[in-house]
């Protein structure tokens, strides 16, 4: 069969700070083409909605499959499937990725009979048996699969991350992609799932706390296959396992491998295996994401985090003795005041890492979404995107964002003032001399894309795809939260 495989367009966040490629619709092609099928993607991160027309015109896919790993592009992926549907009735249109998994219904009644089936859970193990089914018949029988029907089987969960390796000669446009300063950038998986259980979080829902390693010897090889110097290690938690994160150092020294790495971790995760990111900073390890989420003891114990204050400003020190450049995330709770703002500002001023906000956002998915007890303001898909609020802020809505944004707007000048300029403008030139623009871009764009009076007028936009309200659930068994299901003896916590 002929497969065309589409990610949707950047949301407001990717427009500035980072723009990652598709790892996840590339294994999924892998998987589909590696059973025998004709496979191409077009990333609209990348690419335009005429470029996909072209493709999808020359192409004649007999399946396409869009990527749903975000709420905010369902609107536009439903919009993508009645475009399929008017140009190729036969076409077999089809959804997946993690959001769309905890919405399928919602999704498939909203799009009209454009969409035939949406994929729950993890699209490799699923897509070649859908693809045999559209061949044979018989989708609804396909594990994971949802359509007008009802559910089908539980979804599959790979035995191992080692395979498919991701079609990465598919993607075009690849010098596009980045994470800050490193421009271009690819990404890697190491390990699938998150043993953790922070109630804003809905990667531990849905992987069932399940938790993944990918071999050294495949990390190794795929590591060695990308071209790229610089690579995002995706993983949800790096280096969970420190005799993990050695072995693969040990496969990448064996190959001689330098790259500049960029991953995320925990707090607690860099305390306690510290001699292993000493060991990657010494294989080109530049950047770490730290979601500290709060900076107090009230926030921590809010979501969940299981860290302590002190744990986290530990793990700060560690990092700047290691040399390694942290961003860190609070989440910005829309009951803040302007106090509360001023002392985030404060905070954010005092020290030297970066400080990245988002809005705290009750996913489908998470724990808050059955127990958040705020009524939601909105049910846009496009605003739930942690950069709108969706629950009642206590400032008025409009002098919410111009604190929101005056906060943001301080802590980028931090990182562009007199005394970080110089080396801010060493990146950027050796960037633009490898005709690198995508760090220049970022730079400039800020005061454009983070813009208060944007953000609510966004509220004001007219909605025609609204999420499913949420239902209370009793979440005393978190097993009814997962997608992936597995038996209680199976589950593995992290202590």
């Amino acid at each position: 069969m002929r497969l065309l495989l589409v990610h949707p367009s950047a949301l407001m966040y990717s427009e500035i700070f980072l723009r990652l490629e598709p790892l996840g619709l590339e294994r999924v092609a892998g998987a589909a083409r590696d059973a025998g099928h004709e496979v191409r993607i077009v990333d609209l991160q990348v690419s335009n909605v005429r470029e996909l027309a072209r493709e999808f015109s020359s192409f004649r896919p007999d399946a396409l499959g869009v990527s749903l790993n975000y709420l905010a592009n369902i609107p536009e992926a439903i919009g993508i499937a009645h475009s399929a549907k008017r140009a190729s009735p036969n076409c077999f249109v089809f959804f997946g990725g993690h959001s769309v998994s905890f919405v399928a219904e919602d999704v498939l009644a909203q799009a009209e009979g454009s969409v035939d089936a949406v994929v729950r859970g993890e699209g490799e193990p699923a897509v070649v048996s859908l693809l045999a089914a559209v061949q044979d018949g018989g989708v609804e029988k396909v594990p994971g699969i949802v359509t007008q029907a009802g559910r089908g089987p539980g979804p599959s969960m790979l035995h191992s991350i080692d395979t498919p390796v991701p079609a990465r000669d598919l993607t075009r446009h690849r010098r596009r992609y980045f994470i800050g300063e490193l421009d271009p950038c690819a990404s890697i998986e190491f390990t699938r799932g998150c043993p953790w259980d922070c109630s804003f979080c809905s990667a531990w829902t849905f992987y069932g706390r399940s938790y993944r390693k990918a071999s050294p010897e495949a990390a190794g090889a795929e590591m060695a296959s990308i071209q790229e110097p610089n690579v995002f290690i995706v993983d949800d938690v790096a280096f969970i396992r420190p005799e993990h994160g050695h072995a693969i150092a040990a496969e990448l020294e064996r190959r001689r491998i330098r790259k500049h790495y960029y991953l995320e971790t925990r707090s607690d995760v860099l305390l306690r295996n510290e001699e292993v990111f000493q060991r990657w900073t010494r294989l080109g390890l530049k950047y770490m994401f730290l979601g500290m989420e709060a900076i107090d003891a009230e926030g921590l114990d809010l979501y969940r985090k299981r860290v302590s204050p002190d744990d986290n400003f530990r793990a700060l020190e560690v990092a700047r003795r290691l040399g390694i450049n942290v961003a860190i995330n609070l989440i910005v709770d829309p009951a803040w005041d302007e106090e509360r703002f001023r002392v985030i500002r404060d905070f954010a001023l005092a020290v030297p890492e970066i400080v990245h906000l988002t809005v705290m956002t009750p996913y489908p998915g998470t724990e808050i979404w059955h127990t958040e007890s705020r009524r939601l303001t909105t049910r846009d898909y496009r605003l739930f995107d942690i950069q709108h609020a969706v629950v009642p802020t206590t400032l008025p809505l409009d002098v919410f964002y111009r604190e929101l944004v005056k906060t943001q707007a301080v802590i980028n000048r931090k990182h562009l003032g007199l005394r970080t300029a110089a080396g801010a403008l060493r990146v950027l030139g050796g960037n633009l001399a490898r005709g690198q623009t995508n760090f220049a871009r970022m730079l400039w764009k800020f005061n454009r894309v983070y813009n208060p009076a944007r953000q609510f007028a966004d509220h004001q936009r007219q909605v025609r795809y609204q999420l499913p309200l949420p239902q209370h659930l009793d979440v005393g068994d978190r097993r009814k939260l997962y997608v992936h299901s597995r038996p209680l003896r199976e589950a593995g916590t992290a202590e």
